[in-house]
C-alpha cells in the first residue's frame, strides 16, 4: 500500500467546537496531522479532504481509483442516508474502512443504520480520533494480506 485517501463528511470541519462531549476536543486539522504522522510511520502517503457536500465526496471517491490504494471514510450524517456513497465505494473497487468518532450503535436509533457499512471491509467506531489510526493500520494489513506479502 502506497497511498490512502481520508474523507470526512458534513460538519466534521466543526470538530473541536461541535459537541465536544460527543466528538472530542480535537480539531479536524489535528486529526489530519495525526493521520499524516501515522502515515509516515507506516510508509504511506495520506491525502485528507473534508466536504459538507455529498456530490463532492462522491467525486473524491471516484477520483481515488488509480490514485490511492484505499479509502477511510467518516461520512458523518451521510452514513445513515446515502445510498450514493455506498454505490461509489462499490464502484471504485478499493478497500475502504468506515470510521466514526462516537459509537453510532450506542446513540439514537437513526444513527445505528449505516448504508456505508455494506460496501466497506470494516467499521471502526467509538474510539475517537484514534479510530482513524486503527483504520490506517487495518487497511495496510488488509492490502498486505491481499497482495500476498
Amino acid at each position: 500500500m502506497k497511498s490512502v485517501l481520508i474523507l470526512n463528511g458534513p460538519n466534521l470541519n466543526l470538530l473541536g467546537t461541535r459537541q465536544p462531549e460527543v466528538y472530542g476536543a480535537e480539531t479536524l486539522a489535528m486529526v489530519e496531522e495525526s493521520c499524516r504522522q501515522h502515515g509516515v510511520k507506516l510508509g504511506i502517503d495520506v491525502a485528507c479532504h473534508q466536504s459538507n457536500h455529498e456530490g463532492a465526496l462522491l467525486d473524491m471517491i471516484h477520483a481515488a481509483k488509480g490514485t490511492h490504494d484505499g479509502i477511510i471514510l467518516n461520512a458523518g450524517a451521510y452514513t445513515h442516508t446515502s445510498v450514493a456513497l455506498m454505490d461509489a465505494i462499490y464502484s471504485v473497487d478499493l478497500p475502504a474502512v468506515e470510521v466514526h468518532l462516537s459509537n453510532i450503535h450506542a446513540r439514537e436509533s437513526f444513527r445505528q443504520t449505516s448504508y456505508i457499512s455494506k460496501a466497506v471491509i470494516g467499521q471502526i467506531c467509538g474510539f475517537g480520533s484514534f479510530g482513524y489510526l486503527m483504520a490506517m493500520d487495518a487497511l495496510v494489513q488488509h492490502c498486505a494480506r491481499s497482495s500476498g506479502s
